[in-house]
C-alpha cells in the first residue's frame, strides 16, 4: 500500500470528523453543557479525551494555535464543564449532525466501522497523544458514533505523526502556517486569524523562514522552501498509511467506496466553510 493513499483517506475522513467544529449541532451541544463561546468550545471538545489538562499540554498537542488563544479557554473550560460531559455532548452532537447531512452515513457505519476500528487497534500509539487519548475512549453504542469517533481518531493519528515531522524539521506553529500559505495559496487571514496569531507574529515568521532559505522576500516559497514542504506532507503520509496496512486491498477499496459517499454529501452541505484552517479541499478539487 503507497503512502499516498493515507492522504486519500484523510480526504475522505476529515469531512466526517469535521463537523464537530462547524455543525450547529455540536455548537449547540458545546453551549448546552456549559462552554463559553466557538472557541472554548472547540479547545475542549478536542482536547477532553485527554482530561482535564493545562494549557500547555493543549499547546503542546495542538501544536499551532498561538498560546495566548489556547489559554482564553483552557483551564478554565474544565469549571463550566467536565471533560466527562464534553465528550458525551460531542459524541452525541457528531453523530446527529453526520445522520443529517450525509443520510448514507447510517447505511456506511455498518460496512466501513469494523475497519476503521481494527486499522485504529493496530495503530502505534507511542509519540501520538491525542490519537492514544481517543483510542481509549468507549466505543459508542450507536453505529454513527462508531464512525465518526474511529474517523477522529485516524485523523489525530495524522496529525500527530505531522506534529512530530514539522518540529523535527524545526519548524514552530506559525512559521509552519507561513510555508503552507506560501506553497498553497491559502489566504493568510484563514491560518493567522483563526490560529491566534498577529501580523507582526506573522511577519517574524516569515522572517525567520526567509532566513532559512524557504522563503523568498517577496513572501514566495523557494525551491528549498517547496522542497521541504513537500518532504513534510511525504513523510507524513509514510507515517499515516501504516495502520492501514492492517487491511487488504479488496478492504481499502471498500472503505473509500462507501466512505466517499459520506464525505461528498457533508462538503456539498454547506456545513464546511472553503477555504478552511484544516486545509481540507472542497470536493471539486479532491476530485
Amino acid at each position: 500500500m503507497e503512502a499516498t493513499f493515507a492522504r486519500t483517506v484523510w480526504q475522505v475522513l476529515e469531512p466526517l470528523h469535521t463537523v464537530t467544529y462547524f455543525a450547529p449541532e455540536s455548537r449547540e451541544a458545546n453551549r448546552a453543557v456549559g462552554l463559553r463561546g466557538f472557541w472554548m468550545g472547540h479547545f475542549a471538545a478536542r482536547a477532553a479525551p485527554l482530561g482535564a489538562v493545562t494549557a500547555g499540554v493543549v499547546e503542546a498537542a495542538f501544536f499551532n494555535f498561538h498560546p495566548a488563544m489556547v489559554r482564553r479557554a483552557v483551564p478554565d473550560a474544565w469549571g463550566f464543564a467536565t471533560p466527562e460531559a464534553v465528550l458525551c455532548a460531542r459524541a452525541g452532537a457528531a453523530a446527529a449532525a453526520l445522520r443529517r447531512v450525509s443520510p448514507s452515513a447510517t447505511g456506511a457505519a455498518a460496512k466501513v466501522a469494523p475497519l476503521l476500528e481494527r486499522t485504529v487497534a493496530v495503530a502505534d500509539g507511542a509519540g501520538h497523544p491525542l490519537f492514544a487519548a481517543n483510542r481509549g475512549l468507549p466505543t459508542p453504542e450507536d453505529p454513527v458514533g462508531v464512525l465518526w469517533q474511529a474517523a477522529t481518531a485516524l485523523r489525530e493519528h495524522r496529525g500527530d505523526g505531522h506534529v512530530a515531522v514539522l518540529t523535527a524539521e524545526g519548524l514552530d506553529g506559525c512559521e509552519a502556517h507561513v510555508l503552507f500559505a506560501a506553497c498553497e495559496g491559502v489566504p493568510v487571514a484563514i491560518l493567522r486569524d483563526n490560529r491566534g496569531w498577529s501580523e507582526g507574529d506573522w511577519q517574524m515568521a516569515a522572517h525567520r523562514l526567509t532566513t532559512r532559505g524557504l522563503l523568498e522576500s517577496s513572501g514566495h516559497p523557494t525551491a528549498e522552501g517547496r522542497g521541504l514542504r513537500a518532504h513534510i506532507e511525504g513523510r507524513t503520509d509514510a507515517l499515516a498509511v501504516r495502520p492501514c496496512r492492517a487491511l487488504t486491498q479488496t478492504e481499502a477499496d471498500q472503505l473509500l467506496g462507501l466512505v466517499s459517499l459520506s464525505a461528498d454529501e457533508v462538503l456539498t452541505s454547506g456545513s464546511i466553510p472553503f477555504p478552511n484552517p484544516m486545509g481540507l479541499p472542497d470536493r471539486q478539487a479532491r476530485t
